[in-house]
């Protein structure tokens, strides 16, 4: 008779940003390293792991929701990530759970595993390989490139300095062999994230690391022009608007990264982004973003923003429409500000903005945006671009351009009778365009 362990099953319930993915990503590729099997479903996993989200209220609670459902399903649960720094609130709610670890805590999360169910005695890590890459949560064609943890600013809105500490930069070597182990996997596309990418580099004075023999400097603008040796597309997010982010048009425009700036602007009243604490803005924003596109035409901005913050006039949100009319960004989001426990906007005494207002201005601030997005999109019709196929259903591919970011951004519908796969790049001509999508048929 076989006394052969079977490998312990985990299951994996991953919430919030794609930092927090890229976290889920390096708890399950330990895992796997040490011969776990990570399941799909929580009757089959021996325990439950539940990377949780808590930036703000909702997050906070579709996170103890999670834990709620994993508990019904499983009963043995783990919880970690950013709500992890609120064990109480967490154990209050959910007392069965049977660890609680912060953000970053991957050892921490692993032990916990180990205790709840061991790993097998008799694993071999040279027989059950794990991909160079790693473990990805996203498709094979394309993924996510953390640079750096934290952040060492102090928005008034904001608690991830709170949760995940003042800002680490990785060694640039390091960032750039895990790039090019994804580009060797056939990942097609990296998308460089972190809490602000623009100060990648500021914790360790830019410090000179090697990349495969050769020097390269801890700095955002150097790392992009070696990334852009790997053959394969880049795009930024979490983008402060910091001066050398001029540096990176002439990359865009060149064609060595994506043209595409993902930058939180989160206002434009210089009253509010005073009260909000915000870093790196500027009177000047608006002639940037002119200098930007005359350098670089085809540049896509994506931002974000919040209506409702304490003390917000209604002059102070017609100066952010009328912002917005001259920026003319590409993509947009906006939330209503929510007073997240821990905020220090909370103890600003500045007058709280009516449930009613906010919705109104949200509703309004859409409507705006939505206008000024179809009207870019439209212009994009007859043109020849190039887009990357997602994925392919019953009425064909469905793709994104470089102006695209997955998930958040807008898709682009093919037409047509060839066979094409996730991942292809392949040329189109874009026929038709409404507030978000694009049309197209191969060129």
């Amino acid at each position: 008779m076989s006394t052969t362990q079977s490998a312990p099953k985990v299951g994996f319930v991953s919430l919030g940003c794609p930092k927090a993915l890229v976290d889920s990503e390096r708890i399950l590729t330990q895992l796997r390293t040490e011969g776990y099997q990570v399941v799909p479903t929580y009757e089959d996993a021996d325990v439950v792991v539940v990377n949780t989200c808590g930036f703000i209220d909702t997050a906070k609670a579709e996170s103890l929701d999670a834990i709620g459902e994993a508990i019904a399903e499983n009963g043995r649960v783990i919880v970690t990530g950013c709500m992890g720094v609120e064990e109480s609130a967490i154990r209050d709610v959910h007392p069965s759970v049977l660890a609680v670890t912060g953000p970053q805590q991957y050892e921490q999360v692993v032990n916990a595993v180990h205790e709840v169910v061991p790993p097998r005695a008799d694993h071999n890590p040279l027989i059950d390989l794990v991909p160079p890459q790693g473990v990805k949560l996203t498709p094979r064609h394309y993924a996510y490139l953390k640079i750096s943890e934290g952040c060492n600013h102090s928005c008034s809105f904001c608690i991830i300095p709170s949760m995940r500490g003042k800002l680490v930069s990785r060694p640039v070597g390091d960032v750039l062999s895990e790039a090019e182990r994804l580009a060797k996997a056939g990942v097609k596309e990296v998308l460089v994230i972190s809490q602000d990418t623009s100060a990648y580099g500021v914790d360790i004075k830019y410090r000179t690391g090697f990349w495969n023999g050769r020097p390269v400097k801890s700095r955002m603008t150097e790392m992009c022009e070696a990334l852009s040796e790997l053959g394969i597309w880049v795009r930024l997010h979490y983008v402060y608007p910091y001066p050398h982010v001029d540096e990176l048009i002439p990359l865009m425009a060149a064609g060595k990264i994506l043209p595409y700036l993902d930058i939180p602007f989160q206002h434009a009243s210089p009253k509010v982004l005073k009260a909000m604490k915000r870093p790196a803005f500027e009177d000047k924003t608006l002639a940037r973003i002119k200098n930007w596109r005359e350098i670089c035409p085809e540049l896509t901005i994506r931002s974000t923003f919040i209506v409702g913050f304490p003390g917000e006039t209604e002059e102070d949100f017609q100066y952010l429409l009328d912002w917005l009319t001259e920026a003319q960004l590409d993509r947009v989001g906006c939330f209503k500000y929510s007073p997240v426990e821990g905020a220090p906007a909370n103890d600003l005494g500045l007058d709280p903005v009516p449930e009613d207002v906010q919705q109104d201005r949200w509703e309004r601030f859409m409507a705006h945006q939505q206008a000024i997005s179809t009207a870019r999109l439209q212009q994009k019709v007859g043109k020849t671009i190039q887009v990357i196929i997602d994925e392919v259903d019953e009425e064909g591919p469905i793709a994104r351009s470089m102006a695209d970011a997955p998930e958040i951004d807008g898709n682009v519908y093919i037409d047509t009778d060839e066979v094409l796969k996730p991942g292809d790049l392949v040329t189109v001509t874009v026929t038709d365009a409404d507030e978000y999508d694009l049309w197209a048929h191969l060129a």
